[in-house]
């Protein structure tokens, strides 16, 4: 590859081509129901001292000769583990899918713990891995980034916590960062130059305030309120008040959170009033949320109509799963696509790359690449970058009203 080359968009959607079956721009931007915003497991591993689950022995999956290390929490209990499976799963599939891989997954479990990735990642490291997938939870990503960069070898993980993305640790998940840029540069585009938001309290609303501000500052907008609630009983009240006295001169509110909260944060907002007069009339003030407003809880609740969030549409994640049922008879997880496209991205690399295939040049190209979540492009610093969608909330469902890139631009849009 020489310099300035650049791995054209098509590289993946090229080789996704099954059967016929063009399996490409997919739904979910954001932050998937399955994985919780910022890893919740990672923000409590198990505490000190506790005895860790003896991690599972797992076949290696391919036969070819490039060797790529992919560790997951398999034996890690309740939900994890089920993610974990079910992205196990979807990397065989990415292989049983490409023509001719010359690639054998090495699969470690690291059983959800910072101990179980280090085991995993030196098993993987001596088996000759040139590039690692994987983990799932950001202090496991801590881990294993650090064993892989002494060896240099990158790594490709699925963490949502933007804090352990590093150069050479590149994260390959629904990053909020991604939602919050994309649905205010939508809104501003779209004549919305006065904000408001309500935010949760904890990580997840930390870094949406600082990138909510950051945002709406560099495309010349304001912010007028601003309130954090907690999750206890009657906690978003007060806040949603202030918030409704302030949105006489706001365009848009902004509510980042998913169905379990937003319905509540929404009729607190409508119940607020003066002198026996509503002060916030959705007919006027544009409701503004994330991919976690892609939910049937949403789409069910009138007062969310005509609300908008960033996401995808859902064409290639339906087709994904149509593919995934048949080979394994059950539905995959929404986060199984970010194990598909990692492995299929590295198997189109190792085939059209050379020597150079895992490179920081070809891993962060600023064309990107196209796969089942759609576009996406690496940066330098490990975070990421999607092409997303905007979607307006209907009875039915999201309808597209802000269709995604076809290309990245210097900002992406």
């Amino acid at each position: 590859m020489v310099p300035g080359q650049q791995v054209p968009l098509r590289l993946l959607s090229r080789r996704m081509c099954v059967g016929g079956l063009l399996s490409l721009m997919t739904a979910c931007s954001g932050i998937p129901n399955s994985s919780s915003v910022l890893d919740s497991f990672s923000r409590n591993p198990p505490p000190a001292g506790a005895p860790e689950p003896a991690p599972v022995a797992a076949a290696p999956i391919g036969a070819g000769a490039v060797r790529v290390g992919l560790i997951l929490p398999l034996s890690a209990g309740g939900n994890a583990g089920t993610v974990a499976l079910s992205m196990k799963n979807a990397a065989e599939m990415a292989l049983a899918e490409f023509s001719s891989p010359n690639v054998q997954l090495l699969v470690k479990d690291d059983a959800g713990t910072s101990g179980g990735a280090q085991q995993a990642v030196q098993q993987a490291l001596a088996e000759g891995a040139e590039i690692i997938v994987g983990p799932l939870f950001a202090h496991a990503v801590g881990v294993v980034g650090a064993a892989a960069r002494q060896r240099g070898v990158p790594v490709i993980a699925f963490s949502t916590d933007a804090s352990v993305a590093a150069r050479g640790v590149y994260l390959l998940s629904f990053l909020p960062e991604s939602d919050v840029d994309r649905i205010v540069d939508y809104a501003m585009a779209n004549g919305k130059r006065s904000f408001a938001a309500l935010l949760s309290e904890g990580a997840y609303g930390n870094v949406v305030e600082a990138e909510f501000k950051q945002v709406v500052a560099r495309k010349g907008g304001r912010i007028v309120a601003l309130e954090r609630y907690g999750f206890g009983s009657g906690a978003v009240v007060g806040p949603a008040r202030l918030v409704a006295q302030a949105a006489r001169s706001a365009d848009a509110i902004f509510i980042p959170e998913g169905p379990e909260v937003v319905p509540t944060v929404v009729q607190a907002l409508l119940a607020a009033n003066q002198d026996g007069r509503q002060l916030v009339d959705t007919r006027r003030v544009q409701l503004l949320g994330t991919g976690l407003w892609d939910d049937p809880r949403i789409f069910n609740d009138t007062r969310l109509h005509g609300g908008w969030y960033a996401a995808p549409d859902s064409a290639g994640f339906r087709n994904f799963s149509a593919r995934h049922r048949q080979r394994y008879s059950q539905d995959p997880v929404r986060t199984a696509t970010l194990a598909y496209d990692a492995v299929a991205l590295i198997a189109a690399l190792v085939k059209t790359q050379g020597a150079q295939r895992f490179s920081e040049q070809v891993l962060t190209n600023a064309s990107g690449f196209a796969g089942i979540d759609g576009l996406f492009r690496f940066r330098t610093d490990g975070t990421n970058e999607r092409g997303l969608s905007v979607m307006q909330v209907g009875p039915t469902g999201g309808q597209v009203i802000g269709p995604p890139p076809r290309a990245f631009g210097s900002s992406g849009y």
